[in-house]
């Protein structure tokens, strides 16, 4: 336990630890010297694993879904039970997404369907990392680094987020995905 990873996703490079290890999530909130007010959201392999985890879903979020998943989508919702008491104890939602990348959602596959909650890899209010090399420079040796199968060359533009209000979308962040 404990493991933090770093990886390549179709927007930036993330940190990531298993959704039910307090102690890796505690080590990214250090790592990156952020506020703990401040939540992480979740990532997977498949939508179905991330599901269980939020609630109350709207009907205009399963289009959003169903149009952008995997991509540079965060849908904020509702925070189920099954979500740690430790993981964001402060607010009542949760961020979902489902990466475009196909390695870390094989990766994520090939170890039982894991959630992680997720972040950027970087110190707080410092650029996120763009290679592995420069994960190993700014982290040394604090995280285990998921190579890549693949690498994105595009412009790297991180996800959009949206909540919901009524039911209706509400852009909180412009991003890789436009609604």
């Amino acid at each position: 336990m404990g493991v933090i990873y770093a990886f390549e996703t179709d927007t930036v490079w993330g940190f990531g630890a298993n959704i039910n290890d307090s102690g890796a999530i505690e080590k990214i909130y250090e790592l990156k010297n952020r506020d703990y007010s401040k939540p992480l959201i979740l990532m997977s392999g498949t939508l179905d694993a991330l599901l269980p985890y939020v609630r109350n879903i709207p009907p205009r979020a399963y289009g959003l879904m169903g149009r952008h998943f995997p991509g540079a989508l965060t849908i904020i919702l509702d925070k189920s039970p099954l979500v740690p008491e430790t993981l964001n104890p402060n607010v009542s939602t949760i961020g979902i997404r489902l990466p475009g990348h196909t390695g870390f959602r094989e990766f994520c596959k090939k170890h039982g369907n894991l959630v992680m909650a997720t972040t950027s890899a970087n110190v707080s209010s410092e650029p996120p990392c763009e290679s592995a090399d420069e994960v190993r420079r700014r982290f040394l040796d604090k995280v285990e680094i998921i190579t890549p199968k693949q690498t994105y060359f595009e412009e790297r533009k991180a996800s959009t987020i949206v909540a919901f209000q009524n039911g209706n979308p509400v852009i909180l962040r412009q991003g890789g995905v436009v609604i």
